[in-house]
Formats: structure tokens, sequence, C-alpha cells
């Protein structure tokens, strides 16, 4: 596979993900309630919950906060990694996290134009632990792999 290849299939599952993380962001937690995979996950997720925290907790939100930014941190890291393969794993761990960081940030701005959504830096938090969570699991496969 060539050098461009790989560049487009790494960027294009980061611009995937970030508007997946778009798409969830555009919604509210009642917008899932019905049918549908989503609905489903979301039933799954708080019947595994509620025992735990209560049945009135938001650990479902905290946690897709966290997944999401996992999977994005994870795929900056392997892009950055394509497209800088020269450079030294800290400073693309430190550009990953800077970027998901920022695009978190971001996300949490939109979501004040979303009926029902508030901006919460806690969830931008949330967001960043999760992508830095991601990143370095990505960069320690790479150092795994590659040593």
């Amino acid at each position: 596979m060539s050098r461009r290849t790989k560049l487009i299939i790494a960027w294009g599952a980061v611009a995937l993900w970030a508007a997946f993380i778009f798409f969830m962001s555009a919604h509210t937690g009642s917008d899932f309630d019905g049918e549908g995979p989503l609905a489903a996950v979301k039933r799954w997720l708080t019947t595994l919950v509620a025992p735990l925290f209560g049945p009135d907790s938001d650990v479902v939100n905290v946690a897709a906060h966290f997944c999401e930014y996992v999977v994005l941190g994870a795929l900056l890291f392997a892009a950055l990694r394509v497209t800088r393969p020269e450079a030294r794993s800290a400073a693309l761990v430190a550009v990953a996290i800077a970027l998901a960081s920022a695009y978190g940030a971001s996300d949490e701005f939109h979501q004040l134009f979303v009926p029902g959504r508030m901006c919460d830096p806690a969830d931008w938090l949330t967001d960043t632990l999760g992508a830095t969570l991601g990143v370095l699991l990505a960069a320690a496969a790479f150092h795994g792999k590659h040593h």
C-alpha cells in the first residue's frame, strides 16, 4: 500500500470519527430513547450502570464521551504516525492529545447551539482524559510492534 493511500485512510478515519462525534453531539440522550441500534446501545448501557450508580445517574453520558475520545485519540496518533513516521513518539503523543482536546473543546462549544445540550467543562475534561488513554494505547501498540 502506498504512503498516499495510508495517509488517506488514516486521516479519513479521523474525519469520519470526528463526524460521528459531531452527529452524537447534535442530539440529546432522549433522541435515542426510541428504536434503532443507538437506542439499543443506550438501553443496554443504562441497565449496566443503573445497579451500580442509581437509576438517575448520567454515567452513560460520561462513558460515551470517554469512549468516543479514546477512539479519536488512537486514530489521531495513528494518522500522525503515518504522516510523520520519523517523528519521536513523545512528540506525536503530545500533538495527538492537543488536537483531540481542542476538538473536545470545539464539540462543547457546538453543544451551546443544540437545544437540550449545554457546554460542560467536565465533559471536555472527560474527552481529554479519554483521548489521552487512546493516544497512549496506540503509542504503546506502535512501540510494541516496532521493537
